[in-house]
């Protein structure tokens, strides 16, 4: 995956997060998870018949639109249905997933494009296998009842809860939503701009960095004979290693302790690496690789802390617009660090990247509450003040 790819599906899901977010805080989770959905199936399996450069960019620009959605919708849904005691390892889980499909994505892409005389648009095109199942596999499934809630629909809200809810203190919880309409002005509100400022501005200097030294992931491995296909194999197992580690230790350790630690860490090793002049290239290889492992632990958190930290009513509108900032940091830290590369010098890009990591590190000090344990009414309002 080249950084041109990387950038355009950052601008795809700078616009689909913030639609799905608020869509889904005005249409229902249900909705937005079926409709989410839907768009990408019928979009995927539209790339068996495309037959020029224009269709395939029209294509490619809805998938990244309907996985920009997935952002402002799952993460809310999540939150809402899990229990208090396994929020964070359940909401991890789709960490843990992504990373693993990835990893599986790029292998099967591989395979199939160097060992097969297969056609492009049908191994484009075989995502749609997949989509349709999981299309088929969210018919059914039942509406979030803190959502039901908050718009007033309190006997369908016991019902569900009843259902699904584990404990009597979660079917309470949905019990202590307000009935209130959102609006995108709440997130900057009073109550909730400190949400807005971690939730987006953690996001952002989580990837950054992140986007940024993958573009410089391949040259370093090359060094010792591991680019490319094998190098991209090593990268996705050490962050799968670093997302199982967090979810094994979320709801037992924090939030906290797995948000703000490696984010010092990881600033201190990128400012390690642009002040080291004429390091061994084996020390920069281990002060990467370790870079990749800590920087997959606090960007777990980025999946977590947005469903938790916003109300129902603007659940899906925290969380879609703090995805679209990082998306923005996604497409600065991938095409910027090139050209820094070049006019500015190793030393120079390496220390612009830990000031964005250091950045965070500070903003997550500061601002990052303990969620642990917590119902959704209390995580809500964890830093209101």
């Amino acid at each position: 995956m080249d950084r041109f790819d990387s950038g355009r599906r950052a601008y795809r899901h700078f616009v689909g997060a913030p639609i799905g977010g608020w869509a889904t805080d005005k249409f229902g989770r249900k909705t937005m998870f079926l409709i989410d959905m839907a768009l990408f199936v019928i979009a995927s399996a539209l790339q068996f018949f495309v037959d020029t450069a224009e269709h395939l960019f029209i294509i490619r620009l809805l998938m990244g639109i309907a996985i920009g959605i997935e952002y402002s919708v799952g993460f809310p849904l999540m939150a809402e249905f899990s229990p208090i005691r396994l929020r964070g390892r359940l909401m991890a889980l789709v960490m843990v997933a992504w990373y693993v499909g990835f990893m599986v994505a790029f292998v099967v892409g591989h395979i199939l494009a160097t060992t097969t005389d297969l056609n492009w648009r049908l191994i484009l095109g075989t995502s749609t296998a997949i989509a349709v199942i999981l299309f088929v596999a969210r018919i059914g499934l039942p509406e979030s009842p803190h959502w039901l809630w908050n718009q007033g629909r309190q006997e369908e809200a016991l019902t569900i809860a009843r259902r699904y809810m584990e404990s009597a203190a979660e079917m309470e919880d949905v019990r202590h939503e307000e009935v209130r309409k959102g609006s995108f002005g709440m997130l900057f509100s009073r109550q909730y701009w400190r949400s807005t400022l971690f939730t987006s501005g953690f996001w952002f200097c989580a990837v950054t960095p992140y986007f940024a030294i993958a573009t410089f992931a391949d040259s370093v491995l090359a060094q010792f004979g591991a680019g490319g296909f094998a190098g991209g194999i090593g990268l996705s197992m050490l962050a799968v290693a670093g997302v199982v580690l967090a979810l094994l230790l979320i709801d037992k350790a924090g939030r906290r302790i797995l948000t703000v630690p490696p984010q010092w860490i990881c600033g201190v090793i990128l400012a390690a690496i642009g002040l080291w002049v004429g390091a061994p290239p084996v020390a920069i290889l281990a002060l990467f690789l370790a870079f990749s492992f800590f920087t997959t632990i606090y960007g777990t958190m980025t999946s977590i802390y947005p469903g938790e930290i916003f109300p129902t009513e603007i659940r899906g509108l925290g969380t879609g617009f703090a995805a679209a900032v990082s998306r923005i940091g996604a497409a600065l830290g991938t095409f910027l660090l090139p050209w820094s590369m070049t006019n500015l010098g190793t030393t120079t890009s390496m220390l612009i990247a830990a000031a964005i990591a250091f950045a965070g590190a500070a903003l997550s000090q500061w601002l990052a509450p303990e969620t642990k344990g917590k119902s959704l009414t209390e995580t809500a309002g964890a830093i209101s003040h």
